[in-house]
């Protein structure tokens, strides 16, 4: 059994701007494959898509340079759970900071209602709607990291074209060709086939797990999170593939 990674995120919590410049290059790595998750959830309220880029950036700045992470060793717990709960108050201060410019005469234009937008992220919106369309653009990306990890191996063998055979009868791909119709692609017999298509899954499998181990803080958490991540993808198998046609 492999043992748990060291870079799991509570230990980035002791990163800072002017901290271990290793700690900080994984803490910004970790934020980065959060970007889609995040833009998603402020999309959601109805912010123009100039103005959700923005922000987003502003809320990983803020993460980077405001000490936030530096309560992560009290919290503990899921990075995707501390990260929303981050977001909705960042949010919400934002809407006051800029209903405060708005009566003040500072600015001329909001690109969205700050009233209503302060009120649209209060923590308990946290199990509704949005929060799960944060948890599934999570769980897509998680899906997107193993996918390319294992692309990069069968690229590594010059296996591609293989792969790109063997992707269609991953977890959570649309529905796949008959296994005689992809092992004739690749020349393969179908026990050959299907035994490649087992040993893909396996790694596939593997590197979610070892996606997932990265944004919690201990292991008897992982379970519980890939449970949820599987809850997040059920009947989005067509959203995936589409996203990842090659």
């Amino acid at each position: 059994m492999s043992a748990f990674p060291t870079t799991h995120w509570s230990l980035l919590a002791k990163a800072s701007l002017d901290g271990d410049t290793e700690s900080r290059k994984s803490l910004e790595e970790l934020c980065r494959r959060y970007w889609g998750p995040v833009h998603r959830f402020i999309r959601a309220r109805g912010v123009s898509e100039a103005e959700a880029q923005d922000l987003t950036q502003d809320f990983i700045v803020h993460l980077l340079e405001k000490s936030t992470f530096a309560r992560a060793d009290r919290l503990r717990g899921r990075f995707r759970s501390f990260l929303l709960g981050a977001l909705v108050r960042f949010l919400g201060d934002e809407a006051d900071r800029r209903q405060a410019q708005k009566r003040g005469g500072a600015i001329h234009h909001v690109s969205f209602d700050a009233a209503e937008f302060k009120a649209d992220t209060e923590p308990a919106m946290a199990g509704g709607e949005r929060a799960t369309l944060f948890d599934r653009e999570w769980a897509l990306t998680i899906l997107e990291r193993a996918l390319g990890r294992v692309r990069q191996e069968y690229a590594g063998t010059d296996r591609v074209s293989e792969f790109t055979v063997l992707k269609n009868f991953l977890p959570g791909a649309a529905p796949p060709p008959s296994y005689a119709a992809a092992a004739g692609q690749i020349g393969l017999s179908i026990p050959a086939f299907k035994s490649e298509v087992h040993r893909l899954r396996r790694r596939f499998r593997a590197l979610v797990r070892e996606e997932v181990a990265q944004t919690v803080s201990a292991p008897h958490e992982i379970d519980a999170e890939m449970t949820h991540l599987q809850r997040m993808l059920m009947d989005k198998g067509s959203e995936f593939d589409a996203r990842h046609e090659t």
